[in-house]
């Protein structure tokens, strides 16, 4: 056997890319048999860039890539002055190279490609199915070519071309909408609302991005779904124009994920292939460079997406949401018209949280509290703030913090907690009606789920489970397991064709699917595994508690003054440092941890893994991101007990308290450097510093490799396919959504705490939008064309957020600030109606007697003198009879706070269903053009059914005795469309019904039949 293997000896070494020797068994008919020319795959100096997008006949098209890895075969280098190497087979070498005679062969080195085989067992099967797979392509009617490679290995690159049957054929069992022939005028708006819309748009004149626009922006075409018995209907200026590029790498696309490997693998789809390293990767091309020519008219869209678009220097420009769609799609045109809805509603949030915030400042020296806390006369001598080390302190002492307090924790902050609520509420609605426009103006009403194909994964699976079923069986029967390995080719090839035959008609389920014992392992492990990363997000945050206490006490014992003045601002700013790192880090084991649990419950499509995927990723960073905040805004200071029986940690550690001016101060330094540090670091180091360092390390590792490899073409640049495959992957949206959601909770959650959150997430969105749009443009390949109506699950969890800010902000404002005591104070316990004296009742009285041994003070600088130091609590003082116990106010207190909760929530609820219910979801201008293009779609169908009759009408008045044939089903390529008259014919004047498309393989044996086809093309260069 090893003679036969060595036995085929090539001219030329790239022939190993054209022919390849046949197995006496399971060999298929190779693709590659019809000796198809190669070109050479680096592009000429002088070429133009637009060549790079075409095959090299410079007239098809390259609508989508296959890139995978080959190795070639064993090469042997002779010379004059070494031994020719001898090698045992039933042929020899030739004395010449490449058709090169015997005397150039005698002074140049000669290089010889020898077929060796397979260097494994494994990539000779991967031949295999690549093989069947694009003659399964070819049959489907796609067209191809490949590379000539000359290196010993590397990446080869199959292009893919759709002509215009195979894209009629595909774009009519997509159902895509095209424009027709028929349009209307726009109705045009008049009186006070046209000159208010003339004025508003002269002023977003300089705001609008230079792209190209439609030659007449108010006359709109119809649009209906193609089909291939109505062409006449169709605006067709140019089949070659006719579909745009996101739209034939989507159709082709279609194709790949469908196809079939039935004989060599079990196997269904290109993503399949990806899955098991048969294609390296699989993606449509770029519109050449991004970098701009020069060429003002001749800008492609990539170009213009870069120049008006992906740069900050157009940071203040609109985004070009229709051109951005008809690149990359609609599923991520919808993402950028979301941030940018949203990005534009923050403006408003935070105007009036600045608003909010200068209202502070304005009423920072008129605040009776915070004067009372500074006013030195008062003297309130406060009780220590740890055991033994610390001493006594006046409340003076922290009129800074209560100064600063001031600025967040006002009357204004409850109406901007309000404000905020409701603010939720008219984003969600205003997006809905944004969603609906658009999917009014990208032809997506009425869009109709696609079936999808199973995912690899779940394919596997499967298969497994079909194959212990099958062997248990076997076994049951007492037949030996030697038999089920010596199955004969036929029976085997019986089973595949029978499970893919299946697969492809979507009733897979129906013979075998899994059940809930299949998938329970994962279902355990996933709910233990979740419930395992909360309790290490727990024990973070109870690790940062600990850091606290210890830090607190060791630098209260220190001997110097300023240390020891500084104990509660230092172990604050440090201990939010440590917990934004702990989150970041967090985040990303979170990310990964996601993804494997997902996994695990073998989700049977794309989609149901992604909602999965959203939802545990979504519940672990939401815990990650926001269980340090909901620490210090509902829990710190609420358990530490009171002086004389404290609440200890490891009975040495005494729980920490508020600061004097309350925890809503603490809360807001926690919440506004997470926050920025966390949009900070994530843009600035994940988003662009990791993405650029792989970039350069690719780059560093390919310029070695074209050094050793590929010296002599090291001037020419590579073309367009190759550029793209440098490229990142699309990874998806998830990220990127993730991202704006727990921006989403800083804004909407706990912005009672900080007023100018919305600030700082516009000021980041509008860096992000222009950072995505780079990273989209640049550093990305082009994703595949995603047809979506809406954001999918995002929209429930924003919801869901919406509603739950309510609810945290009503007990923020109840619990953490201090706006409910006032009130209490004011209108029940102050003598005056004023604040006068609220700082005295808020503090109740100690007897330092009744310290517990070792935990009053060992020196302190007041002396003997202190005999009641002051704590801030409502409790009965040490000479009642129920001393430190709560005291009525107490109970006041927890009665208005909870009454406060109760009334906010159903206020803000209430006002919120209004906004909703007052804003409709489909604008009026929307719904009337929706029924009048309805009504215009009837007429043209009437008219032309009207057509139809007219012709046969007149075809039996021309030729009474003519006898009408029965209809018969016609062939696609018997369709002859004149574009000039607006007919279609069949071969005769007779009304025709339309082909049923019954298989691929038929469709391509019909057109093949017919002289007047062309036979696919399928080009190795």
């Amino acid at each position: 056997m090893g003679l036969d293997t060595i036995n085929c000896v090539f001219d030329d070494p790239i022939d190993y890319l054209v022919e390849r020797p046949q197995s006496s068994n399971n060999m298929l008919h190779s693709t590659r048999d019809d000796k198809i020319p190669v070109v050479n795959n680096l592009m000429d100096t002088g070429q133009d860039t637009e060549k790079r997008l075409y095959f090299a006949d410079g007239k098809r098209k390259v609508d989508y890539v296959l890139v995978y890895h080959y190795r070639r075969r064993t090469s042997v280098r002779e010379s004059p002055g070494q031994h020719r190497l001898s090698i045992i087979s039933n042929g020899s070498f030739p004395s010449a190279v490449g058709g090169k005679d015997k005397e150039e062969g005698k002074r140049d080195w000669a290089e010889v490609a020898v077929d060796m085989g397979p260097i494994d067992p494994a990539e000779g099967d991967k031949i295999l199915v690549r093989e069947e797979f694009e003659a399964s392509l070819m049959e489907a009617g796609l067209e191809m070519e490949r590379d000539k490679e000359t290196k010993t290995h590397g990446h080869a690159f199959i292009r893919l071309h759709a002509p215009w049957l195979v894209l009629c054929r595909e774009a009519e069992f997509l159902k895509i909408k095209v424009p027709t022939k028929k349009s209307y005028e726009l109705k045009e708006e008049t009186g006070l609302s046209a000159t208010m819309s003339n004025v508003w748009r002269k002023l977003n004149q300089p705001f609008q991005p230079n792209v190209p626009l439609h030659e007449h922006s108010r006359t709109k075409f119809l649009s209906h779904c193609f089909s291939r018995d109505k062409l006449h209907l169709y605006n067709i200026k140019s089949k070659d124009t006719f579909f745009d590029n996101a739209t034939r790498s989507r159709i082709v696309y279609e194709i790949l994920r469908r196809t079939a490997c039935t004989r060599t693998c079990q196997t269904m789809g290109i993503t399949t292939l990806i899955a098991k390293g048969v294609y390296d990767s699989a993606f449509p091309l770029h519109d050449g460079d991004f970098k701009d020519s020069g060429q003002e008219q001749g800008k492609n869209d990539r170009q213009v997406l870069h120049d008006e678009w992906a740069r900050y220097g157009a940071f203040y420009k609109y985004q070009p949401l229709d051109l951005i769609r008809k690149y990359f799609g609609e599923k991520i045109g919808l993402y950028f018209a979301w941030l940018g809805v949203y990005t534009q509603l923050l403006i408003p949030a935070s105007v009036v949280g600045i608003i909010v915030f200068f209202y502070g400042l304005a009423t920072l020296d008129t605040n009776v509290p915070s004067l009372e806390m500074c006013d030195e006369n008062k003297n309130f001598t406060m009780c220590p703030l740890c055991d033994g080390a610390c001493d006594y302190w006046l409340l003076n002492t922290a009129c800074g913090t209560a100064r600063a307090s001031h600025l967040f924790d006002n009357p204004a902050t409850v109406f901007f907690a309000i404000f905020m609520s409701l603010w939720a509420a008219m984003f969600l609605e205003h997006w809905k009606r944004r969603q609906i426009s658009l999917n009014y103006s990208w032809d997506l009403t009425g869009m109709e789920e696609e079936e999808e194909h199973p995912r690899p994964k779940y394919e596997t699976f499967l298969l497994q489970k079909r194959q212990r079923k099958k062997r248990k069986i076997k076994k049951n029967k007492n037949e030996p397991v030697k038999c089920v390995e010596e199955n004969t080719d036929a029976s085997r090839d019986k089973w595949r064709q029978r499970l893919l035959s299946a697969m492809a008609t979507g009733n897979m389920s129906a013979q075998e699917k899994l059940t809930w014992r299949d998938r329970l392992p994962g279902y355990l492990i996933n709910i233990s595994s979740i419930l395992l990363m909360f309790g290490m997000t727990f024990s973070a945050v109870f690790g940062v508690i600990i850091y606290r206490i210890t830090v607190s006490a060791l630098m209260a014992m220190s001997s110097d003054p300023e240390t020891k003045s500084n104990v509660r601002v230092t172990v604050t700013a440090t201990a939010v440092i440590i917990n934004l790192v702990v989150i970041l880090i967090l985040d990303e084991i979170y990310g990964a941890v996601a993804v494997w649990l997902t996994e695990l419950e073998i989700p049977k499509t794309e989609t149901n893994f992604e909602e999965r995927l959203i939802i545990k990723a979504f519940l672990l960073k939401f815990m990650n991101a926001y269980a340090p905040i909901f620490y210090v805004a509902f829990f710190k200071g609420r358990f530490a007990g009171r002086p004389g029986d404290y609440v200890y940690v490891f009975n040495d550690y005494r729980m920490e308290e508020c600061a004097p001016g309350g925890c809503l101060i603490e809360l807001c330094i926690q919440l506004s450097i997470i926050m920025l540090g966390k949009q900070l670091i994530q843009n600035n180091i994940f988003e662009i510093g990791i993405p650029k360092l792989k970039k350069l390390c690719r780059t560093l590792k390919d310029k070695d490799r074209a050094l050793v490899e590929n010296t002599d073409h090291q001037h020419r640049p590579p073309q367009q396919w190759t550029l793209d495959y440098d490229l990142e992957p699309f990874e998806g949206l998830t990220p990127e959504y993730m991202e704006m959601i727990i921006q989403f909770g800083f804004v909407s959650l706990f912005v009672a705490s900080f007023p100018l959150a919305p600030l700082f997430a516009l000021l980041n969105n509008v860096i992000e939008i222009r950072l995505d749009a780079k990273k989209f443009v640049t550093e990305l390949r082009r994703p595949d064309a995603v047809r979506a109506k809406d954001i999918g699950t995002w929209y429930n969890i924003l919801s869901g957020m919406g509603k739950f800010s309510v609810i945290i902000n009503a007990f923020v404002i109840s619990f953490t600030s201090d706006f409910i005591p006032r009130l209490v104070y004011q209108y029940m316990y102050s003598e005056t109606g004023t604040m006068h004296g609220f700082i005295d009742h808020t503090l109740s009285y100690f007897n330092v007697s009744h310290f517990k041994a070792g935990t009053a003070p060992s020196s302190s600088e007041f002396g003997s003198q202190v005999t009641v130091c002051r704590y801030k609590d409502y409790r009965e003082p040490p000479w009642s009879p129920d001393a430190y116990q709560f005291s009525k106010q107490y109970w006041s207190v927890l009665a208005a706070r909870l009454a406060f909760v109760i009334l906010f929530q159903n206020l803000v609820m209430f006002m919120s269903m209004l906004v909703a219910w007052l804003i409709p979801d489909v604008p009026k201008n929307i719904s009337e053009q929706l029924k009048k293009e309805k009504t215009l779609l009837v007429d043209v169908f009437l008219h032309e059914e009207k057509e139809k009759l007219q012709l046969i009408q007149n075809l039996f008045t021309k030729d009474p005795t003519h006898s009408v044939l029965p209809e018969q089903p016609l062939l696609p390529h018997q369709t002859q469309t004149d574009h000039g008259q607006g007919l279609t014919t069949a071969g005769s004047g007779a009304p025709r019904t339309r082909a049923r498309a019954a298989s691929f393989s038929q469709f391509t044996r019909q057109m093949s039949m017919s002289p007047r086809t062309e036979t696919p093309k399928h080009t190795a260069v």
